[in-house]
């Protein structure tokens, strides 16, 4: 076996960056020294000062809200088009039809313990799901319906 071919190496001149001082910090402005109030033992040189009195102000009344004003309803954050909402919402329904349809073939009397908390979980997901599609979150309705469809095809394939 022949013996490896020499190496060239260069050597690299890396200088280091010089130092960078420290950032001066903003100036400050520096609250008023008070006097510090005289003990009973000390006599006061002078007599105390009158503090400037600050006028009272009243908040400025809030112009009332007439009756026959209707009260706005909060605007819900859509994070679905409303083109593709309905859509959306078919294939949740259907992720839970398909949730559903399994867990009722499954005979929760012969699952263990384990297989019971699942079953369980499965349908709490596929009741939390509802309950956000009726109040238009669709994206956590998407998320729940995916968990309980995957729980229901585990335990359906015992």
């Amino acid at each position: 076996m022949p013996a490896p071919p020499p190496r060239d190496i260069e050597p690299t001149d890396v200088e280091a960056p010089p130092p960078v001082g420290l950032v001066q910090e903003p100036a400050r402005n520096a609250p008023p020294r008070t006097r510090p109030p005289a003990t009973r033992d000390q006599p006061r040189d002078e007599p105390p000062k009158a503090e400037p009195t600050k006028p009272v102000t009243t908040p400025a009344a809030e112009p009332a809200r007439q009756p026959d004003e209707p009260a706005r309803a909060p605007t819900t954050l859509q994070t679905t088009p409303p083109a593709s909402e309905v859509e959306v919402e078919r294939s949740i329904r259907a992720s839970l039809a398909r949730a559903n349809a399994d867990l009722a073939r499954v005979d929760y009397r012969q699952l263990n313990k384990d297989a019971r908390t699942q079953y369980d979980t499965a349908k709490r997901f596929v009741s939390q799901s509802d309950e956000a599609l009726r109040s238009k979150n669709l994206v956590f309705a998407r998320s729940l319906a995916d968990k309980a469809a995957t729980l229901a095809a585990q335990l359906a394939g015992r």
